[in-house]
């Protein structure tokens, strides 16, 4: 029997996915609202920053990885016009519909595909950016789905991993008192559901640093990495390019 790791909890590889779907199956319908709450607002930002180092033009074709409600996907599809295409995906049919209803509501329709991001269903050399938002460290192996998002991926094709990440050592124990103090007691008092938000917690320690993912990035085919460290390590940005 092969084990991963689900928070700090070592379940069957076979089993992990089922795990995390029936956590994103939960927090779904109160996903966004308690996104602004945990983060104080804060992730929006982010995304903005995501969505600048993208530089996604008029005609291009974007892949959004574990897109959730939808917010890359909806940037990008401001972006790339009535000639390119943004496909938004994700591994939870809930987290998806909830995503896809809501671009309904502002006036987009997206192709909307259910998919594993270890198995992507698109043929090689296709798109020009391929974006994952806080969704890599929910995968059970991570190297397959970065290799699957390398092949997907035009030469010179661009891949933005927005993720938790390892925070600066002054705001540790701040960090750790929030995460496992505070953001339980905030998803049972808003998603009624404090068991999600403690995975959550444990989802990010478990989760590689900066320099770690940076190297698992390279060792997946991608010839140029960096990484942009934002609020102080709490988030980081990696930007791959495919050689």
């Amino acid at each position: 029997m092969t084990t991963t790791h689900f928070g700090y909890k070592s379940v069957e590889e076979t089993e992990k996915a089922k795990h995390v779907r029936g956590v994103f199956d939960s927090v779904a319908p109160k996903y966004d609202l308690m996104n602004d709450l945990m983060s104080m607002g804060l992730h929006r930002a982010w995304k903005a920053f995501t969505v600048m180092v993208a530089n996604v033009r008029e005609g291009q074709q974007v892949l959004d990885i574990a897109g959730g409600t939808g917010d890359l996907a909806l940037a990008f599809s401001k972006k790339v016009g009535k000639s390119g295409q943004v496909v938004h995906t994700d591994i939870n049919e809930a987290m998806l519909r909830t995503g896809r209803n809501r671009l309904l509501d502002a006036g987009v329709a997206l192709p909307t595909v259910v998919c594993d991001a270890e198995k992507l269903p698109f043929p090689s050399n296709h798109f020009d950016v391929v974006s994952v938002a806080f969704g890599l460290r929910n995968m059970t192996h991570k190297d397959l789905a970065l290799a699957e998002m390398n092949r997907v991926l035009k030469a010179g094709g661009k891949l933005l991993v927005l993720e938790f990440s390892k925070v600066a050592p002054p705001l540790e124990k701040i960090y750790d008192w929030y995460s496992f103090k505070v953001l339980p007691k905030l998803g049972q008092l808003v998603a009624g559901d404090d068991a999600s938000y403690r995975y959550l917690a444990e989802s990010i320690r478990m989760h590689p640093g900066q320099e770690e993912l940076k190297v698992l990035m390279k060792n997946s085919g991608f010839g140029h990495v960096d990484y942009h460290n934002l609020t102080g390590g709490l988030v980081a940005l990696h930007v791959g390019i495919k050689c």
